[in-house]
C-alpha cells in the first residue's frame, strides 16, 4: 500500500509513518513548500500523480482542503482517515462524550475541527473521522502531554492537576498503531479512540503514574478541583489498549 499521510511535520503523524513503514508500507508526505494546499490545480495534479492507496489526513488546514482530499479518495474507492479531537465536545454538557453526541465546541479550535468533520463526511461518507484525545509520548515534541507537563514544571515550579478532570488520551505509539488499522480495515464514520475511556482515571492519577513511569523526580504535584470535565471518548473501536497497559501504577 502506498500511503500519503499529511501533518509530517507535526506530532503524531511521523508515529503513523514510523508505524506504517515498520508494516512495509510506503509512506509519502505532502511538502506544503512545494505544493500549495490552497492551489486546487496543483494540488489535483500532484494527488494524481503520487497514485496514493490511502490518505491520512493529519495536518492542519482548511477545511475545504480536508474535503477535498476526501472527495479524492472517494473517487478512487481508497480508504481515508482524518484526526479530529475531543474538543468538539465543550465541558458542558459533561461527558463522556459518545461518537453521536451533539458537539458544542465554545472555542476556535474546536469549532475548526467541527467543520472539517462536517466538510469530510459530506465529500465522502465512507470515510472515517478518528477523534483523539491528549497525545503521550517520551519523547515527540509538540503537543505532547509529558512534554507539556515538564514545561508547566519549569514555568511555575510545579504541575498542577485536577482531580475532577476525567481526559481523553492515548499514548501516541497506540494512537498511530490503530490509526493504521483503520486505513488497513477502514470504518466508515466517526471512531473514538480514547485509552482513558474504560478506565476513567482522573487527571491527578494519570501525571502521578506519569512521573513514576518516566522518573519525573523533580515534579511537584498540585491537586485541585478548578477544571470539572469528564472528557473521555466513549463508544470507541477498542482499538487502543488500556491506559494501565502503558502505565501500570494505575492498575494498583
Amino acid at each position: 500500500m502506498k500511503l500519503l499521510v499529511t501533518g509530517l511535520n507535526g506530532t503524531l503523524a511521523p508515529r503513523l509513518a514510523q508505524a506504517a513503514r515498520a508494516a512495509g508500507v510506503d509512506v509519502i508526505g505532502w511538502d506544503r513548500a512545494r505544493i500549495n494546499p490552497d492551489d486546487i490545480q496543483a494540488t489535483q495534479r500532484w494527488l494524481d500523480a503520487t497514485r496514493a492507496e490511502a490518505i491520512a489526513h493529519l495536518a492542519m488546514g482548511s477545511a475545504d482542503w480536508a474535503a477535498r482530499l476526501a472527495a479524492h479518495a472517494a473517487e478512487r474507492a481508497m480508504p481515508f482517515v482524518f484526526t479530529s479531537t475531543a474538543m468538539v465536545f465543550d465541558h458542558e454538557p459533561d461527558g463522556p462524550h459518545a461518537p453521536d453526541s451533539a458537539r458544542n465546541a465554545r472555542d476556535d479550535y474546536g469549532r475548526y475541527k467541527i467543520a472539517c468533520e462536517d466538510a469530510v463526511l459530506c465529500a465522502n461518507p465512507g470515510a472515517t473521522v478518528a477523534r483523539i484525545g491528549w497525545q503521550i509520548d517520551p519523547s515527540q515534541p509538540g503537543n505532547n502531554m509529558l512534554m507539556a507537563l515538564d514545561q508547566w514544571q519549569a514555568r511555575d515550579g510545579c504541575v498542577a492537576a485536577s482531580r475532577a478532570w476525567r481526559p481523553a488520551c492515548s499514548f501516541m505509539a497506540d494512537t498511530a498503531a490503530a490509526l493504521l488499522a483503520l486505513l488497513q480495515q477502514p470504518r466508515a464514520g466517526v471512531v473514538h479512540l480514547d485509552s482513558n475511556a474504560a478506565e476513567a482515571h482522573s487527571f491527578v492519577a494519570i501525571v502521578a503514574a506519569l512521573k513514576a513511569r518516566f522518573a519525573r523526580d523533580a515534579w511537584i504535584l498540585r491537586e485541585h478541583e478548578d477544571y470539572r470535565h469528564d472528557q473521555r471518548l466513549a463508544g470507541g473501536a477498542r482499538l487502543v489498549p488500556p491506559l494501565s497497559a502503558r502505565l501500570p501504577q494505575l492498575a494498583r
